[in-house]
């Protein structure tokens, strides 16, 4: 598996991978995936990444990305995390590798907390991020509705060693 950045010619697979994640009911409250450029301005250009197989012309196995968590100039250092992983690739470490090389990727360009807003049934995702160093931080209670029903959030964060000491 190569990680590779993530560009407009990889959106096809990535949006692909998003759907299948919105399908799931466990990974956003998003139901709809974006446009590119839509996508493209909602997201940090750091950051921006891609798992594929190591022969040419593999699909895209996973994606990663980080968003602002606030446009105010003191929260610049604080990022959202993105991890999706296709459905045929889950369990196979592609999330691993893509969460270590994103937080990487996070401290070089200087971020110091990085934030992720799992759903409590998302049990994998939520060992896959204290797996790589993010710890629980709380439970947001009815944080939002998805599809008419109201959905929990854990909060997990992860301090860089790094940046901001």
């Amino acid at each position: 598996m190569q990680i590779l950045p993530l560009t407009a010619a990889h959106w096809p697979d990535v949006r692909r991978i998003y759907l299948e994640g919105i399908a799931t009911g466990h990974a956003t409250f998003t139901t709809e995936a974006p446009a590119w450029d839509a996508w493209d301005a909602s997201h940090l250009s750091t950051g921006r990444l891609v798992a594929v197989g190591d022969d040419d012309g593999q699909p895209v196995l996973g994606w990663a990305a980080l968003t602002p968590v606030s446009g105010r100039c003191v929260y610049a250092g604080v990022a959202e995390v993105s991890v999706y992983v296709a459905a045929a690739a889950r369990g196979q470490g592609v999330g691993q590798a893509l969460l270590t090389a994103l937080v990487a990727a996070a401290e070089a360009a200087g971020l110091w907390t990085l934030q992720a807003g799992i759903f409590p049934e998302n049990l994998p995702s939520v060992r896959l991020h204290e797996a790589a160093g993010f710890r629980l931080v709380g439970r947001r209670e009815r944080i939002g509705q998805l599809r008419g029903h109201w959905r929990d959030t854990l909060l997990l964060e992860r301090r860089s060693t790094v940046v901001g000491q």
